[in-house]
């Protein structure tokens, strides 16, 4: 997702997504995309690092992007969690940046379930998402826990009835 982001923007970075290195700042003109960073305000507040903070100066707008994959039971909750989250967080962005401050929660269950809102989020972060790459992107993530857990190598050589080539 980071990636589709910065190059809808066009700043450079990686063709593939899954080669992908985040730095924590990039900035092109009047738009920062800061990865994983901390946003230190006046007034204390404890959630305070979005996984994608956008930030547009000439459009006078703040975005907060922040992505889970959870169980696929919890998935309603954790939209709901994450929103409530940052709440505090993009407040204290109105008032020391003076930019209109939006909270995008991505949130996809462990099998790929997804909330119907997710298509409507996925609008508004700049870039090309496919709701179905994401989906596989997590299942796939689920399946490698779940491989390591049980102790099944997922390399070709050592998973059952996949022959060499």
């Amino acid at each position: 997702m980071h990636n589709s982001i910065l190059k809808a923007l066009g700043i450079g970075t990686t063709d593939k997504w899954y080669t992908h290195i985040p730095k924590p700042v990039y900035e092109d003109g009047d738009v920062t995309v800061l990865w994983n960073q901390v946003v230190h305000t006046y007034r204390e507040v404890t959630a305070n690092r979005p996984d994608i903070i956008l930030k547009n100066k000439k459009e006078k707008t703040c975005t907060l992007i922040d992505v889970a994959i959870t169980e696929d039971r919890n998935v309603v909750q954790k939209e709901a969690e994450k929103k409530l989250k940052y709440r505090s967080l993009c407040i204290q962005i109105k008032r020391m940046w003076n930019l209109k401050c939006t909270i995008i929660p991505v949130i996809i269950g462990a099998t790929g379930i997804v909330m119907r809102s997710l298509r409507k989020n996925l609008e508004a972060i700049p870039g090309k998402h496919s709701i179905d790459s994401l989906q596989k992107t997590a299942i796939l993530g689920t399946s490698h826990i779940i491989c390591e857990a049980v102790g099944i190598t997922t390399s070709s050589r050592q998973v059952p009835g996949r022959k060499d080539l």
